[in-house]
């Protein structure tokens, strides 16, 4: 390969990289669509416990942290959080180290 400042003979050519484009796997077309996260009514935590992690964990203010659990109270699993899969796995995980039963979905 002809280093720079090298003359090229008419018989070489340097040609420059090709893009190429690559199809999107359903893999990558699935990572960015949103993921929910609910937590379940359980018969052992104390709605005002539930509340306080709610709040620890996500920001909430204390009136949508206890309106979440009453929904998770009364209705029995509440949406506290969405975003990317790994976002939904972590949250998930920390409701789960607080004693709180919690899963992911797509949304």
């Amino acid at each position: 390969m002809p280093m720079l400042g090298q003359n090229v003979g008419m018989s070489q050519t340097i040609e420059a990289p090709v893009r190429v484009e690559r199809a999107e796997t359903e893999e990558e077309r699935d990572a960015d669509r949103p993921w929910i996260v609910i937590v379940w009514n359980d018969p052992v935590n104390l709605m005002t416990y539930v509340t306080l992690v709610f709040q620890k964990l996500f920001g909430y203010s204390r009136a949508k942290a206890e309106h979440l659990m009453l929904q998770v109270h009364n209705e029995g699993k509440a949406v506290v959080s969405s975003g990317t899969r790994e976002k939904a796995e972590y949250d998930v995980s920390r409701l789960h180290a607080h004693g709180l039963w919690a899963t992911l979905q797509e949304d």
